[in-house]
């Protein structure tokens, strides 16, 4: 067991130390709003089926860190380590030309580890949200000239929680979890038609940190001796962050393709202020034959009319989506046909989200699917690696502004191991 312990230190750190090294943003233009756009605290079991999770407690038979409700950590019995990455492809568009963009990261860390029958911790490495964009427009004020909108970086979430039964069919569960990231925006008047030109830019980096609790209530209904109904319900308090910006005017010129510097106009750091976060709220249930399939849906909502960045309120909407989610294992005894032990998933999502720009709700919807595939295992230890597809759309063309289709992938290792238990015989 200490080897074990050994091994997974190592590739904690390895992979904590690559992801802080090569960090990798998307670029979409919605990410410029708020704190970017939202990852999701969600494994790829749970994006396959459409993002359901509040419900969600053991599917398939294997322990599940399902972090978006802790309640759920009450049902985790083995040791469980899950780790994956993600990549995307995303096609922006408006009514006269389109680009492509393609990128990849690490997606989560997450480990539980049953503390007594009926509860668990649970602690990991997650992201949060990504600020990356960058697009250019025609200047309205100055004909030759153009304005260049960029953002980088993102935030980060580390978690620990604790989930535990309160009675035989009810479970509660925490996480407290740590934001961290730096955000950086730069808005530039450029003239491309001239070289000789002064082009100028203002750059705002904010470097978040703070703290939040997340909260979960699952309660059971067997509805006979192999099924049962899950009904979960997570959120969080709201919390309030803080922020360190600094701010840089400048001007520059472009020697071929070379950017460099002519002229620091304005230059101001360490001004602190606080992120009010909004109130998230998600419901939901799950009906399940154990070890056989499952059926879900969640409804979310979130307050993000209430965000707020010191004496700035910028006008977002307040969110709610709807999530739709299936999984079937054709026989999880089987033992002359690897496809009948294979999860199958299914799901849809649809997102009204917080941003609204010239009257236009800016909505996402995906239709998502995936597998989890076991791995050969002994009586204690089991393996399986879980793949999830999202295919979906976000934004519209009405008014010139940008739709975007877009494919995630998502592949993840989980590892089930029954650790901290005392041989009979040494």
């Amino acid at each position: 067991m200490i080897k074990n312990l050994k091994h997974v230190a190592l590739l904690l750190l390895i992979l904590v130390a690559t992801s802080a090294s090569s960090q990798t943003t998307g670029n979409s233009p919605y990410a410029s709003y708020g704190v970017g756009l939202l990852k999701g605290s969600l494994l790829p079991q749970n994006r396959a089926m459409g993002g359901i999770s509040a419900g969600i407690r053991k599917p398939g038979g294997y322990s599940n860190v399902n972090l978006a409700n802790p309640a759920s950590y009450s049902s985790i019995d083995l040791t469980t380590f899950d780790v994956g990455i993600y990549t995307g492809l995303r096609e922006l568009s408006t009514n006269s030309k389109s680009e492509k963009s393609f990128n990849g990261t690490l997606s989560h860390i997450t480990f539980a580890i049953p503390v007594s029958k009926g509860s668990a911790l649970s602690f990991g490495l997650l992201p949060y949200s990504d600020f990356g964009y960058n697009y250019r427009n025609p200047s309205t004020e100055i004909p030759s000239a153009s304005a260049v909108y960029s953002g980088e970086g993102g935030l980060s979430k580390v978690y620990l929680g604790y989930g535990f039964k309160i009675a035989k069919n009810l479970s509660l569960g925490f996480n407290a979890a740590y934001l961290f990231g730096n955000l950086k925006e730069i808005n530039s008047l450029e003239f491309p038609q001239d070289p000789t030109a002064l082009n100028s830019s203002f750059q705002t980096s904010r470097s978040v940190a703070g703290l939040s609790i997340d909260y979960g209530l699952q309660y059971s209904i067997n509805t006979s001796k192999a099924s049962k109904l899950i009904l979960g319900y997570s959120g969080n308090s709201g919390l309030k962050v803080n922020s360190k910006m600094s701010q840089l005017s400048s001007t520059y010129r472009y020697a071929n393709t070379d950017r460099y510097t002519t002229d620091t106009i304005q230059f101001s750091e360490g001004v602190q202020s606080k992120i009010n976060m909004p109130l998230m709220h998600t419901a939901g249930f799950v009906f399940e034959k154990t070890n056989k399939w499952l059926v879900g849906a969640d409804f979310s909502l979130g307050k993000w009319s209430s965000f707020k960045e010191g004496t700035n309120k910028p006008t977002l909407n307040d969110s709610y989506g709807v999530n739709l989610g299936a999984q079937i294992t054709p026989d999880i005894t089987a033992v002359s046909s690897y496809l009948k032990l294979v999860d199958y998933r299914l799901g849809f999502r649809y997102d009204k989200t917080y941003i609204g720009i010239e009257n236009n709700d800016i909505k996402q919807m995906a239709l998502t699917f995936g597998f989890g595939f076991p791995l050969p295992s002994n009586r204690s230890t089991f393996y399986k690696i879980n793949l999830s597809a999202e295919l979906g759309q976000q934004g519209t063309h009405t008014s010139n502004l940008v739709k975007e289709r877009f494919v995630n992938i998502n592949l993840g290792f989980t590892m089930n191991d029954r650790w901290f238990v005392k041989p009979k015989f040494d």
